[in-house]
């Protein structure tokens, strides 16, 4: 079972490790997840938005249909703050910035996502150099995504010629090798109460 950080009768906010798929995948082999390790102790639980089976850290699942609803609704209007926590290769430049480049699906290499200024979707994120190791020439960094695309942070960081480390799918031989998970977690969240309105905040110190 995920660590769970907040449940109420109207959302569960959990902790995912590296490694679990947030929903199940196709076929038995995949039929583990964080979404159904929930169901089996909360029925009512319903998967909201996910996080990458690679990725760790923070995600809400409503319960039941009602706080799905509102919960997917303030997802669509933005009113769900999400910051990750990453290292990555190289020292951006300048320290804080913002990438804008239009994704899509990679279709013929999926599940990988491209770059694409002429069919793909917008998509934005904010990142922030947070420290800087000069031995190692890694940085952490803070991203803040304002769309949700698949991959987005990943594609986007390695874009820029900073791929988080571990990144199996978009990191150079260097990067992938620096790390033996992918360095990318979920490690603040605020979003509104599906019932009372109300804005909480919650955190998880990254494991790396």
């Amino acid at each position: 079972m995920p660590t769970i950080v907040h449940v109420d009768e109207c959302m569960i906010v959990l902790d995912k490790p590296p490694g679990l798929l947030s929903v199940p995948g196709r076929g038995p082999a995949h039929s583990d997840s964080l979404a159904t390790r929930v169901q089996a102790a909360f029925s009512d639980a319903r998967i909201v938005h996910r996080l990458d089976m690679a990725t760790s850290g923070l995600l809400v699942m409503a319960r039941g249909l009602e706080m799905e609803r509102r919960l997917s609704i303030a997802f669509q209007q933005r009113r769900v703050e999400k910051r990750y926590l990453a290292v990555v290769a190289g020292r951006p430049s300048p320290e804080a910035g913002v990438v804008a480049l239009p994704l899509i699906a990679d279709w013929p290499n999926r599940p990988r996502q491209k770059v694409d200024f002429e069919s793909g979707k917008p998509s934005l994120t904010h990142y922030t150099l947070l420290s800087h190791d000069a031995a190692s020439g890694h940085s952490r960094v803070e991203l803040r995504p304002h769309t949700g695309r698949s991959h987005q942070l990943r594609v986007h960081m390695m874009a820029i010629g900073h791929p988080i480390l571990g990144d199996e799918l978009y990191g150079d031989i260097d990067s992938q090798n620096a790390a033996s998970r992918l360095l990318l977690h979920a490690s603040q969240l605020t979003l509104p109460h599906p019932l009372t309105g109300a804005t909480l905040h919650f955190g998880s110190e990254a494991p790396f």
